[in-house]
């Protein structure tokens, strides 16, 4: 049977979202995926939908999205299925909330010199054997400042500061390009390079996003074969509820 995908890509337009998205669908094809795409937020209105699939990968900059259609993505993620995605548009997607950025496990905050910085991306050898073969290489475009998640594994960073700037102060920093986490029985991919389609289509970017994408997608048929609990409601208030079920935009 094929895994299911749904690429739902939109907001700002200077991340190329339809080309990118295009990309993503490709490498999902010539794995054998059922892929979906969507230029609609509200294809997450439904839960049960959701949840039948093995992988979402959102493709949103900024902008603004119903707390319930977070609920209903972050409790299909719990159930076991994956999400992964790059650059803004996952982990620069939907700023007032974060319910969202809990579940990516970062969220940005500035690209010091903007677009055309030259930087190395260094691979990080951790427990996770996702990115074993890689290589340090260069890349030429926004170099993210990230908050992030300390419950992430890092699988690859970029040293800060390059250019100039106030953060340049406080010494240098290697700050996580690459990394996944856990939601639930969910697996979450994120890789920060991406700000446009010639950067996701670099051999070094495609060969990580392919990667990611393909393990998040693994998780719910694993996790389906074993013995894992399951989850269901999470939250600390009545706007904060993560079953994706009747949730509030309050």
């Amino acid at each position: 049977m094929k895994k299911k995908a749904l690429i739902v890509w939109g907001g700002w337009d200077g991340h190329e979202p339809a080309q990118i998205a295009e990309i993503f669908k490709g490498i999902l094809e010539e794995e054998n995926f059922e892929v979906e795409v969507s230029d609609t937020l509200e294809s997450y209105a439904d839960f049960e939908k959701l949840k039948s699939l093995d992988l979402m990968v959102p493709h949103w900059t900024m902008g603004e999205i119903k707390k319930k259609y977070v609920s209903n993505i972050s409790a299909a993620v719990m159930s076991g299925v994956g999400i992964a995605g790059c650059h803004g548009g996952m982990c620069d997607s939907f700023r007032n909330n974060v319910d969202w950025q809990f579940m990516t496990g970062g969220n940005w905050v500035a690209h010091p010199g903007n677009d055309g910085v030259e930087y190395m991306v260094n691979i990080k050898h951790s427990s996770s054997p996702l990115l074993d073969g890689f290589e340090d290489f260069k890349v030429v475009s926004e170099q993210y400042y990230l908050h992030v998640d300390p419950a992430v594994e890092v699988l690859a960073t970029t040293r800060f500061p390059v250019v100039d700037g106030p953060h340049k102060a406080n010494g240098s920093v290697d700050m996580p390009t690459v990394w996944t986490k856990r939601w639930g029985l969910g697996r979450v991919f994120y890789n920060a390079l991406g700000h446009k389609a010639d950067i996701v289509a670099m051999p070094e970017v495609l060969s990580i996003m392919k990667r990611g994408l393909l393990w998040a997608a693994e998780g719910k048929e694993l996790y389906s074969q074993s013995d894992a609990p399951t989850y269901g409601s999470y939250g600390n208030g009545s706007n904060r509820v993560y079953t994706g079920m009747g949730d509030s935009d309050d």
